[in-house]
């Protein structure tokens, strides 16, 4: 198991893992995402583990169910046990999206995941993320294949 400072989400039934340096937008786009429907599944540190070559994610116990609200503290919302990660989504500063990236990929834990990298203070982010999960869920994206 691999600790992580990250924030994982599930939208539209699509595991997602936010990744970016401290300060970057994770917490503010997950509470963005959740208030459009997805599931918390862990904030500001992930625990995540390989299993049958798929990426799992759950939140450390003391920090189950806890979201960091900036300007408001730590909040208690609901959240997921778990989830299968089905994409890294990178966050990263405006200036550096790529306009029409190539697919790229990551592997965290020894699971090659499809790579995404968004600006996550843009009003479109959360729009974007649904996306994303829309075409992973539909198989638009390419999947690295699995062990």
């Amino acid at each position: 198991m691999q600790r992580l400072h990250a924030t994982a989400v599930i939208v539209d039934d699509v595991g997602l893992l936010l990744l970016g340096r401290s300060g970057a937008g994770k917490s503010d786009l997950a509470l963005r995402l959740i208030d459009g429907g997805a599931v918390l599944v862990a904030d500001d540190q992930v625990a995540v583990q390989a299993r049958s070559g798929r990426l799992t994610a759950a939140a450390p116990a003391d920090l189950f169910g806890l979201i960091e609200v900036r300007g408001i503290g730590l909040m208690r919302i609901t959240a997921a046990d778990n989830a299968d990660i089905d994409a890294v989504i990178e966050l990263i500063d405006p200036a550096s999206v790529e306009r029409l990236p190539e697919r790229a990929q990551t592997t965290v834990d020894g699971v090659a995941l499809p790579l995404f990298r968004l600006a996550p203070f843009e009003s479109s982010a959360p729009a974007k993320v649904r996306l994303i999960a829309r075409g992973l869920r539909r198989n638009i994206f390419y999947r690295p294949e699995g062990p």
